[in-house]
């Protein structure tokens, strides 16, 4: 009983000795069949990695700016907060910080459909497929978008348009086009654009953190605006000395709000090394593309070897 317990493994490992040299000689047998589709991949992949145009990268560092209300804020809050909940007025400490939101702001719809509209972006999303390099010039897609009369001339099914819609453009430029990151250590902040074009990259980068400080700046200065307008009719109706100095300060802190955005052209986010034009592609990868086209050519080679040898010996 113990020599046959012994000699079972021995006809195992025999049966697999067996089957492996079964499957190499299988595959050595269909070595033409598995180096000619290799060879087809890989020149099926060097095309298709030739065809592909070259994508540039252009990017930006930002550091939030300095809140210089935060502090004061939260000093009123502490002092008058109590006050302040009893007339309506809330006097922060639970918002998000202007980095988060303005970093939600650069990718939301609003704002994206905005900066579009704003400096007529949809052809160069939308239709672009490469770059004439010479002539610094973008081509496009002459099934989607004719250059020399304007017009949008791609065939979709309702309800879409020829025209694509700002939320197909936004769909598409956060993405595809769009990069925007935070390092959650230092809070310094990547905004980048990709394009055919490096040119354009660069500029699109540019123009996007101009328009979100912009936007940021305009924001809090209506917002501070409007405080301002409620907190000196709230300070005519009461006549409680505590609630006149909340209102006063308030007031105070408000109108520093609005001289600091009206000053600071980086409101929100500040440029510490801004975006340049991109010498080297980003995108693609050529050289991985053309290796992962001939491992697959040569993995899907060898299966079909493997299974004709079974049917054929089935």
């Amino acid at each position: 009983m113990n020599n046959q317990n012994i000699q079972m493994p021995q006809a195992t490992f025999a049966d697999d000795e067996i089957d492996l040299k079964e499957l190499f000689l299988a595959l050595w047998q269909g070595k033409w069949i598995i180096i000619g589709t290799t060879i087809i991949a890989a020149v099926i992949s060097v095309v298709y990695a030739l065809s592909l145009p070259n994508i540039y990268k252009s990017e930006a560092l930002l550091a939030p700016a300095e809140d210089s209300q935060s502090g004061g804020l939260s000093a009123l809050a502490g002092q008058f907060g109590g006050l302040a909940s009893l007339a309506g007025v809330s006097l922060g400490g639970g918002s998000a910080d202007k980095t988060t939101i303005a970093l939600e702001l650069l990718k939301s719809r609003s704002f994206i459909g905005e900066f579009v509209t704003k400096h007529d972006l949809k052809p160069l999303i939308m239709a672009a497929n490469g770059w004439d390099q010479a002539n610094n010039k973008v081509l496009f897609y002459p099934e989607i978008y004719d250059v020399e009369k304007s017009a949008w001339v791609r065939e979709v099914k309702a309800p879409k348009k020829p025209e694509p819609s700002l939320l197909e453009v936004h769909e598409k430029f956060t993405k595809e086009f769009l990069s925007v990151s935070q390092d959650k250590e230092t809070g310094l902040v990547k905004v980048g654009v990709k394009h055919y074009s490096p040119i354009i990259a660069k500029e699109l980068t540019d123009k996007l953190i101009a328009q979100i400080n912009n936007t940021m700046r305009a924001n809090d200065i209506a917002d501070a605006e409007n405080s301002i307008e409620y907190l000196t009719s709230a300070l005519q109706e009461t006549s409680v000395a505590d609630m006149q100095k909340v209102f006063y300060q308030l007031i105070e802190q408000q109108q520093q709000t609005k001289m600091l955005a009206s000053v600071h052209a980086e409101y929100a986010l500040k440029t510490i090394d801004s975006a340049v034009v991109a010498e080297l592609k980003s995108e693609p990868k050529r050289a991985l593309i053309c290796i992962l086209g001939v491992m697959l050519g040569g993995m899907l080679a060898s299966l079909i070897v493997l299974v004709r040898h079974f049917i054929k010996k089935d």
